[in-house]
């Protein structure tokens, strides 16, 4: 039966052979050669171990290239199955034209070895490895090519005749019928030899389905085989399955991946048509659907429709995050492969772009989930890594700020090392790399003399080394403080001898109420300015967002400097829940700050959704666009899991709306505080050490709670609760005098 070309070219690749499928009688898998060689295919499979690379002690067969074509295995006319024909063509690799270059120079007597080398046949052992949903196979195939064809020549070989060690040179090819496939599966291919004398080849394939082929009169599974299709409305996803009111069949959701078994997301066993509902934040490039009849040995069809999808597109780099492993490995975390390039840059205090460093870490592709070496000596928190798709930058995170502290002011100095062992040094800053010395007007040259002097004593710290050059690190700090410690000592002074004017010019007693007043605003507000609390909240309705909100605004009076998404939106909007959260937990940590989370029943239920298994949950509920909350429990639940969270965060819950006693175990490794009672050793946690046991958290927590008093009536009563009233004023709480 014919098919059309653009399905036959979704199966076959870039180059289809047929316009039909052909038919293959009988189960009996077989193998035949090209002419001139012979082939043997080994009685059942083999165990599919490629082991390592080796050297070839002479000419070898070894595989070039792979072709798959689509070919139908019958039973009977109306009993067949979707196959693989796999084809590999071969090639010599050696120096065997080598040893007759010597023969033709030395002489014409060769020696006894080289004559044997030269009459000896070429062998392999070529093994065929068959990868889909739930099925591995492997096969051997030996071939063997005559001494009269093993030597290269004008009728093997179009060009010329004498080629070097590592050529390869076609010698014909062997035809292996085939792999058993389900429809609309993903296939991957490789095929290497015994011992490997190079990288396997491989070759990945998407089938197309009972649709796809148009056989359904000769494919029993594709008889009673649910239609599936895909329509999007808005920002839901709709799965329509078509099948007969009492057909019984399985769906399951999972994301395919690059190597190793998929990994199964919701999967049901349906009866009759069904329509399944995701979310658009649901969708992954690698998300797939599976469809089989619940028959014994029923065949499973599978697709993948959202590969080119934007939206799964955008999702996809919104989850991916790159992951420092210490010492000097890092790795791409995504849940599905993606194309990507990385390479290090150095990022300066005070903003601009991060200048890329092409010599340590050339831009080159990278794998997701797999370990990947920096070829550095050394961390730095100015090294980021930035990772790009298509020429786009993508991600850029900076991977040693976590652990050695926020960004210095510290120059980079590129050395590079030419062929005569002569070197030049630059110093790399936003205009570009500045030579050294140089008579520039930039703040590298008005210093290059004293940089050089520390590198040569030894006060720069060494990045990166080898052949090509080196990056070296120097502090900024002392230059900076030089050329600032004059002004300084002079304002010092100025502001000295107006002081004592002002003491002698004032009478005594109004010096002294002066003094008193500075005293006051010191203990009201210097102990606490500056410090940084964010505070992280589910948006369960809006009586308790307008909760949050004045829980915030009477932080903000003490005052503390706050961030709170609910005061964010337009910048959350634009950057994204995750990214909008990342910045500011980097910010608000780097500062000294705190993490305060606010436990809700929402919240609650969240935290349980993702401690608990993937696989057995159903499909997750829609969240709203700027639900920070839970964009950010991917980086909140690693900081608890490991051991980071004391001293960075706190928890809160209100009275009557939570007990603290529901909050998940792992998140009361941190303290969990329960307002308004527990608001003076609230307010000292989030304000610091220096905060704690100080008179005035009691008089602060009594101006939090009056703030929050109308809030907490207003939100009871839009829950449908009797409101606390007067009970909840706070009275004396613990650590009071």
């Amino acid at each position: 039966m014919p098919m059309p070309w653009f399905l036959l070219s979704l199966a076959l690749g870039r180059s289809p052979g047929v316009l039909s499928l052909e038919r293959l009688i009988g189960l009996q898998d077989t193998a035949r050669c090209s002419p001139g060689l012979s082939c043997h295919l080994w009685d059942g499979d083999v165990l599919c171990l490629p082991g390592s690379v080796v050297s070839a002690p002479g000419p070898v067969l070894v595989p070039a290239r792979l072709q798959t074509e689509l070919v139908l295995r019958c039973r009977q006319e109306t009993d067949c199955d979707l196959c693989v024909r796999v084809a590999v063509h071969l090639a010599v690799r050696g120096p065997r034209e080598e040893r007759a270059e010597e023969e033709e120079r030395f002489g014409a007597a060769a020696s006894p070895e080289l004559e044997d080398s030269r009459k000896a046949a070429l062998q392999a052992r070529v093994v065929l490895s068959f990868q889909a949903y739930h099925t591995t196979r492997c096969v051997l195939l030996e071939v063997q090519v005559p001494a009269a064809l093993a030597r290269p020549g004008p009728s093997a070989v179009q060009g010329p005749s004498h080629t070097r060690s590592g050529d390869l040179l076609p010698y014909g090819s062997v035809v292996f019928d085939c792999f058993k496939a389900a429809l609309g599966a993903e296939v991957r291919i490789w095929s290497y030899t015994q011992p490997r004398y190079q990288k396997e080849l491989n070759v990945t394939q998407l089938l197309p389905d009972c649709k796809g082929l148009e056989v359904q009169d000769s494919i029993q599974s594709c008889w009673a085989l649910p239609w599936l299709s895909v329509s999007a409305e808005g920002d839901l996803v709709r799965l329509v399955l078509d099948a007969p009111e009492e057909q019984r069949f399985g769906l399951a959701l999972y994301r395919s991946q690059p190597h190793g078994a998929p990994r199964p997301w919701w999967h049901r066993n349906l009866t009759g048509p069904q329509t399944i509902t995701l979310n658009h934040t649901d969708l992954l490039p690698c998300l797939c659907i599976q469809v089989w009849p619940l028959e014994p040995d029923s065949v499973r069809t599978s697709t993948c429709p959202f590969r080119e999808d934007p939206r799964a597109l955008r999702n996809l780099w919104r989850a991916a995050r790159p992951r420092l492993l210490p010492p000097h490995s890092w790795l791409l975390d995504a849940p599905c492969s993606l194309p990507a390039e990385a390479t290090l840059c150095w990022q300066a205090p005070g903003g601009g772009p991060c200048q890329p460093l092409a010599p340590p870490l050339p831009r080159d592709n990278i794998t997701v989930n797999k370990a990947q070496e920096f070829p550095l000596l050394r961390g730095h928190p100015n090294l980021c890594i930035q990772v790009s798709s298509w020429e786009k930058l993508q991600l850029q995170e900076c991977l040693w700020a976590d652990t050695l502290g926020p960004l210095r002011d510290d120059m980079l100095l590129v050395e590079t090392r030419g062929p005569q062992l002569n070197r030049t040094l630059c110093a790399l800053e936003h205009s570009g790399c500045t030579p050294l010395p140089s008579r520039a007007s930039t703040r590298a040259a008005r210093v290059g003399e004293h940089l050089l002097q520390d590198l040569e004593s030894g006060q720069c710290l060494q990045l990166w080394d080898d052949d090509r050059g080196a990056l070296w690190a120097c502090p900024m700090d002392k230059y900076v403080h030089r050329r600032w410690a004059l002004v300084w000592l002079g304002c010092l002074l100025v502001a000295a001898a107006l002081l004592l004017l002002l003491l002698l010019l004032l009478r005594k007693d109004p010096v002294k109420g002066w003094l008193r007043l500075l005293k006051q605003d010191y203990r009201f507000g210097a102990a606490a300015r500056g410090r940084a609390a964010l505070l992280l909240y589910s948006a369960d309705d809006a009586g308790f967002e307008r909760l949050v909100g004045a829980l915030a605004s009477a932080l903000c009076a003490l005052p503390l400097r706050v961030a709170v998404e609910l005061w964010s939106r337009r910048e959350l909007s634009a950057q994204g829940p995750l990214a909008w959260f990342h910045a500011q937990r980097r910010r608000t940590l780097q500062e000294g700050g705190v993490v305060a989370l606010l436990f809700s029943p929402g919240a609650v239920a969240l935290c349980r959704e993702w401690l608990q298994d993937g696989a057995a949950a159903a499909a997750p509920a829609a969240r709203g666009p700027h639900d920070a909350f839970a964009a950010s429990l991917s980086c909140v639940l690693p900081d608890f899991q490991q051991g980071r969270a004391p001293g960075r965060y706190v928890g809160a819950c209100f009275e009557g709306l939570l007990a603290p006693d529901a909050v998940p175990a792992l998140f009361r490794t941190v303290p969990v505080f329960s307002l308004p009672s527990q608001l003076p050793d609230f307010l000292g946690a989030l304000q610091g050490p220096c905060a704690r046991g100080s008179g005035l958290l009691a008089e602060r927590a009594q101006q939090v709670s009056r703030t929050l008093q109308p809030a907490l009536d207003s939100c009871f009563q839009h829950r449908g609760a009797p409101g606390r009233g007067a009970g909840w004023a706070l009275g004396p709480g613990p650590g009071l005098e």
